[in-house]
C-alpha cells in the first residue's frame, strides 16, 4: 500500500455556501494544522476499502439541484465514454474537507477529490495528492494563473473545470439617469459612488465581513495597488483599506457592510439599496430573475488608468488522491481530464456562468456570452490566493479578517495591519 492517501471530492459552489470556493467561516479554516496531521497519519495507515473495479466516486459540494444534476450529466457522459460508472456524494461546501478528514481516517475516501482550490494544498503538502501531469493530464492550453490556481509548490495537482473572480456590476438605468460613465480608476468609483449615494440608496456595496467572502473582495484593491499578501503592513496593503474606509466616510457604503456576505451584496443591489457592487458570476443566475433589473458588469477598478486590475481566482479543482492502486489512481485521472477537457468545460461554464480554464474554451465562452466579456478579461490577469503561500494563506485570510473589523469600525489601518501581519506571521 502506497503512502498516499486515497480521497474523492467534486465541487461545484452554489450560492448560498461560498461561491467560487470562498465565503468559509473562521471554523472552515481553521483546523489546517489538525488537518495536515490527520492527513498524514491517513495515508501511513494504508487503505482498507473494497473497491467496485468498475465504480468510481465523487465527493462533492452540489447540493443545489441545479448544480447536482449538471454534475451527475457530465459524469454520466464520462463514464460512458470511459466504459466505468461515475457516482458523487455531495455535502456543503465548508463541509468538504471535514467529510474529506473523516474518510481519510477510516480509510473509505473516494478516488477523485474536487477541493476548493484554497484547501487542495493543505492535502498536498501531507503528501496525498498524485501530481496529474503524471497521469497524462497537460497543461498546454491552461493560462499560467489557472495552472498555479491547481498547483502546490510547483506541481500540479489540481485541475480546474471553470474559475471565477470578482467585477464591478451596476445598474445601468441609475447611472444613465445620473448621467455617469462607468467608473474606471479608485478616484473615479469614489465620486460616481459618492454621487449615487441618495436617500436609502448606497452608491455601492461589498463584503467586508469577518469571513473569506472579505478576503476575497479585498485582494483585488490590494494587489493591484502593489500590496502582498507577504507584508500586511506594507504601506500598499494600507492605503487600499484606506481606501476602503474613504468609502465608508462617504457614506457611500453602508455601516452594515462589515457584516455582509458576498450574498448580502446581491440582494441589496437587487432591492435597488446599491447602485453598484462588487461580486462575482455565480450571482448572474439570481440577478436574471428580475428582467427589469439592467445590469451590466466591469472591470473592477484600478488605483490609477493604466494600472492592471488584478482580482483572486475563486473555484474549485479536481484532484486525485494516491491510493495505492496505480490502475485506479489512471482511470480516476481520464476522468478528471475527461470532466476538465474542453467540451465539459463549456458546459459547465455556460451553465454555471463561469469561465472555463481551457482557453479555447474560454473564447467560445466570450462568444457566447458577450455580456460578460469583462469577466473573462478580469480572470485572464486574476491570480490564486495560495499561489504564494499555500497551506499558509489560511494564517493571512483570519488576520485581514480581524483587520476589517478593527479598521472600519475606528482603529487605524496601520495598525490593524501591524497586528494582521504579527497574526499571520505567529498563526494566532
Amino acid at each position: 500500500m502506497s503512502k498516499r492517501f486515497t480521497s474523492l471530492a467534486l465541487t461545484a459552489h452554489p450560492p448560498a455556501t461560498g461561491p467560487g470556493g470562498r465565503g468559509r467561516s473562521r471554523r472552515a479554516v481553521a483546523p489546517v494544522a489538525a488537518a495536515c496531521a490527520l492527513i498524514a497519519g491517513a495515508a501511513l495507515t494504508g487503505c482498507g476499502q473494497q473497491r467496485d473495479a468498475d465504480v468510481y466516486t465523487v465527493l462533492n459540494s452540489s447540493t443545489d439541484e441545479s448544480y447536482h444534476r449538471w454534475d451527475a450529466e457530465a459524469m454520466t457522459r464520462c463514464g460512458e465514454q470511459l466504459g466505468v460508472t461515475i457516482e458523487q456524494q455531495s455535502v456543503p461546501a465548508a463541509q468538504v474537507m471535514t467529510k474529506a478528514l473523516r474518510m481519510a481516517s477510516s480509510k473509505s475516501l473516494p478516488d477523485i477529490v474536487q477541493f476548493d482550490a484554497s484547501e487542495m494544498p493543505t492535502f498536498a503538502e501531507a503528501g496525498g495528492l498524485v501530481d496529474l501531469r503524471s497521469l497524462g493530464l497537460s497543461t498546454d492550453d491552461i493560462p499560467p494563473g489557472i495552472v498555479d490556481f491547481g498547483s502546490y509548490k510547483g506541481t500540479y495537482y489540481g485541475a480546474a473545470r471553470s474559475v471565477n473572480t470578482l467585477a464591478l456590476f451596476y445598474n445601468k438605468d441609475i447611472l444613465d439617469e445620473a448621467g455617469l460613465k462607468v467608473p474606471a480608476t479608485w478616484a473615479e468609483l469614489r465620486e460616481t459612488a459618492r454621487k449615487l449615494t441618495q436617500g436609502k440608496r448606497y452608491g455601492l456595496a461589498l463584503s467586508a465581513g469577518g469571513a473569506e467572502d472579505g478576503v476575497f473582495q479585498f485582494t483585488p484593491f490590494m494587489w493591484s495597488n502593489g500590496g502582498d499578501e507577504t507584508k500586511l503592513d506594507s504601506p500598499q496593503v494600507a492605503e487600499a483599506l484606506d481606501y476602503w474606509k474613504s468609502l465608508l466616510k462617504d457614506g457611500s457604503l453602508s455601516k452594515s457592510t462589515v457584516n455582509w456576505t458576498q450574498a448580502d451584496v446581491n440582494d441589496q443591489f437587487m432591492a435597488g439599496n446599491a447602485a453598484m457592487m462588487i461580486n462575482g458570476p455565480w450571482q448572474v443566475e439570481t440577478l436574471n430573475t428580475d428582467k427589469s433589473l439592467h445590469w451590466g458588469i466591469a472591470q473592477i477598478p484600478v488605483p490609477e488608468a493604466g494600472d492592471d486590475s488584478v482580482g483572486p481566482l475563486g473555484g474549485a479543482v479536481l484532484t486525485v488522491p494516491g491510493t495505492g492502486d496505480e490502475a485506479r489512481e489512471r482511470t480516476a485521472g481520464r476522468i478528471v481530464a475527461c470532466l476538465a477537457g474542453e467540451k465539459e468545460q463549456l458546459t459547465y461554464a455556460l451553465n454555471s456562468w463561469m469561465v472555463p480554464a481551457n482557453a479555447e474554451a474560454a473564447a467560445v465562452w466570450r462568444e457566447r456570452v458577450p455580456e460578460l466579456d469583462a469577466l473573462a478579461d478580469q480572470v485572464a490577469a486574476a491570480r490564486s490566493r495560495t499561489a504564494k503561500l499555500g497551506a499558509g494563506w489560511s494564517n493571512v485570510s483570519l488576520a485581514l479578517q480581524s483587520a476589517f473589523q478593527s479598521a472600519l469600525t475606528g482603529q487605524s489601518s496601520e495598525a490593524a495591519l501591524k497586528r494582521a501581519q504579527q497574526r499571520a506571521t505567529s498563526g494566532n
